[in-house]
């Protein structure tokens, strides 16, 4: 399952979908909204996406971390729209016979999402607002 959703993110349905009765590990990442950024106050965000290529992105992500571990099940759920803190925004779940590979998996896709995959962020503070830079190691490394 891959979704993007404006929807609020069933994290329990990721799970299940992600789930095999053969594995011996599910590993979950839930990303929430965290209520500050830079020292100031974040009230909400919005997240934006090109949902067609998003899509096709993880896909090409979940057949990379396919290949390089044996992946018994995965899903993934980004919310786009307006959240607030505390609100889940993404969630990964992947399964596998063994608990390392569930964990190296995991982290490789949540990691490759938010390097590669076109779904911005605005954080909105009570003094004004401001696009995130996904990578911004990447945008100095540019300078």
């Amino acid at each position: 399952m891959i979704k993007i959703t404006a929807k609020p993110i069933d994290v329990q349905k990721v799970i299940d979908t992600a789930s095999s009765l053969s594995a011996g590990a599910v590993n979950v990442f839930v990303g929430t909204v965290r209520n500050n950024a830079n020292g100031k106050n974040v009230i909400w965000l919005e997240y934006e996406a090109y949902e067609a290529m998003a899509v096709a992105e993880i896909k090409k992500i979940i057949d990379e971390a396919s290949h390089r571990w044996p992946l018994l099940g995965w899903a993934v759920s980004h919310r786009v729209g307006t959240l607030k803190p505390g609100e889940v925004a993404v969630v990964v779940a992947v399964s596998s016979p063994h608990r390392r590979d569930s964990f190296e998996a995991c982290q490789y896709i949540i990691d490759t999402v938010k390097e590669k995959v076109p779904i911005w962020k605005k954080e909105h503070f009570e003094d004004g607002e401001e696009w995130v830079s996904a990578h911004p190691a990447a945008v100095v490394a540019q300078n």
